[in-house]
């Protein structure tokens, strides 16, 4: 399965590289996330909850990270087992494309799954992994980009979360 996509995110690109290098953010914005640990040089270590279609498994996985060059490029690679569900690996190319006060991420995914999720067909893989990705930028787009300028709303008192909460950190 592969996937192409870009995002642009509310902040400069040293702020996402930072963002894409932190375990914390990185926990926030991975679906279904409950532990993560480790460095970006050393890799990072990872348990994911995660139900595709009737099989739900507890993947517990390592990513490392490769051919970075800040604050442009990096190659993330991964591999998770979830026991008798079977096993997800793949990797992505990330590439940060500066524009004004606004970084636009590019990034080109490939996954393969075996065991019980691989029976579960091709369609609602890809459609999961589709799903997981949009989840994963777009979260990692408000954790780390300034929130986008809206209108006034007496009715949204309380945000779950709080957006641009890295971003803050490291300004």
């Amino acid at each position: 399965m592969k996937l192409s996509d870009s995002r642009t995110i509310n902040a400069d690109a040293a702020t996402v590289w930072a963002g894409l290098l932190n375990p914390d953010v990185l926990k926030a914005c991975v679906p279904g996330c409950t532990e993560m640990s480790g460095s970006a040089q050393e890799g990072f270590e990872a348990t994911v909850v995660q139900k595709v279609g009737p099989v739900k498994a507890t993947f517990k996985g390592a990513v490392e990270l490769s051919e970075m060059t800040e604050p442009e490029s990096l190659t993330m690679t991964g591999e998770g087992k979830g026991g008798a569900a079977g096993f997800a690996k793949g990797g992505a190319d990330v590439r940060l494309e500066p524009q004004g006060d606004q970084t636009i991420l590019h990034y080109d995914v490939e996954a393969k799954v075996g065991g019980k999720l691989a029976q579960l067909g091709s369609r609602i893989i890809d459609g999961f992994a589709k799903k997981m990705a949009d989840q994963f930028f777009e979260n990692f787009s408000e954790a780390v980009g300034a929130p986008a300028v809206q209108e006034d709303t007496p009715d949204s008192e309380e945000t779950p979360q709080k957006k641009g909460w890295f971003k803050k950190l490291v300004s």
